[in-house]
């Protein structure tokens, strides 16, 4: 934080009734550390019984400032007082000021009621004490390893930092021994998960790692096909490059379609590279006749076999406590239905945010627009049958 420049207008001899402090400088709250502990001195030392407070406002300029300096001069100069001024510097960064004493200044001062609570609210509980749970928790993880002959490498351990709405970017580092953790905006080294995070959760670098994998496959098995029949050919594509599509897809639920379009390339190339066309062909009938949905219906299939689950209780704990089924408040023929609980929502910006495309949020919705008999299947692979069939 820049350091505060203050100048206090004061007059010292006899007959002293007035203070004036100004600050040429506007923001940051070094400024009320500093007026803080000027009026209290002025208070407890001078005979004073008006203290002015003069601050550049927001959007005025240093000759605006310069101007009441001057006006405060001229109007001193008028009266039988004789005036001094102090230039004072306030060096120390906001985290070097002791809070506490900062409100018991201002408390002392007259500052009381919701103006206190609310600088009270901003002085304590700060949110960096968690970076030193964080650096305490991997501390902790690196010492067990350690404890047991094991080494935690701290040269690939990745830090994604996920911003809230309208939050600034926090430039957050991690110290772990001779070790820094800095902040990343993807984090690739998931191998229990195999999906890359972005710091948005826009998922553009998953969708372009797994275009990137698939396209290198596709092309060696290109270099085969001619000594391939389309059934070998078929079931290498849906092997290696279709389960590739398919794997943790329900993550892409809510994507706008320009988000999704490098995957359905990719299908659209694997079903060519079947029936050995060029890849510009027309790929609908190729995907009707090989029974391949689009990649939009297959992120739709697999959320609602995920919805399923949870509908019928045969999921895991984590889904059914994010989905609920529908209870009315009174007996209704609706009870029958089998519908999730959808959650109420405010009206959403023109483009779906990482909330609005949560699994809480769409399951419930596309569920209760399935056809009843989907919803009411006796079984997960007649449910299958019927979805793949609607889609």
């Amino acid at each position: 934080m820049n350091a505060e420049e203050w100048k206090v207008s004061s007059c010292e001899c006899a007959g002293t009734e007035h203070v004036v402090l100004y600050s040429d400088t506007c923001g940051g709250q070094n400024r009320n550390a500093g007026v803080s502990a000027m009026c209290l001195h002025a208070v407890n030392t001078l005979p004073i019984s008006i203290i002015d407070h003069t601050f550049m406002e927001s959007g005025q300029s240093k000759m605006e400032c310069d101007s009441v300096h001057a006006a405060i001069e001229t109007d001193r100069k008028k009266r039988p007082l004789y005036s001094s001024e102090g230039y004072y510097t306030l060096s120390a960064a906001f985290d070097t000021v002791n809070h506490q004493i900062l409100l018991r200044t201002l408390q002392a001062l007259g500052v009381s009621g919701s103006a206190l609570s609310l600088l009270t609210s901003y002085l304590k509980d700060r949110t960096y004490r968690v970076v030193a749970h964080i650096s305490a928790c991997l501390a902790d993880i690196s010492q067990w390893m350690s404890d047991h002959h094991l080494k935690l490498n701290l040269d690939k351990t990745e830090l994604l930092f996920l911003p809230g709405k309208d939050c600034p970017t926090l430039d957050l580092t991690i110290n772990i021994g001779t070790s820094v953790v800095s902040p990343t905006q993807t984090a690739r080294n998931l191998g229990c998960v195999g999906v890359t995070l972005d710091n948005n959760l826009s998922f553009t670098a998953n969708i372009a790692a797994t275009t990137r994998c698939c396209r290198y496959t596709l092309y060696n098995i290109r270099r085969m096909r001619p000594q391939l029949t389309q059934k070998v050919t078929q079931v290498l594509v849906q092997a290696l490059v279709i389960s590739r599509l398919d794997y943790c897809n329900s993550l892409l639920a809510g994507l706008p379609a320009c988000a999704i379009r490098p995957l359905q390339l990719i299908q659209n190339a694997a079903a060519c590279l079947v029936f050995n066309l060029p890849k510009f062909s027309h790929t609908t009938p190729l995907l009707r006749s090989l029974h391949w949905l689009p990649i939009t219906a297959r992120i739709h299939f697999k959320t609602m076999v995920l919805a399923y689950h949870a509908a019928n209780g045969s999921g895991h704990s984590y889904i059914q406590d994010m989905v609920k089924p529908y209870t009315p408040a009174r007996a209704l023929r609706s009870a029958s239905t089998k519908r999730l609980a959808a959650p109420s929502l405010r009206r959403g910006p023109k483009f779906p945010s990482a909330k609005t495309r949560g699994f809480a949020i769409l399951a419930p919705k596309w569920w209760n627009e399935l056809p009843i008999d989907i919803r009411t299947a006796d079984s997960l692979h007649t449910f299958r049958r019927r979805m793949k069939t609607h889609l």
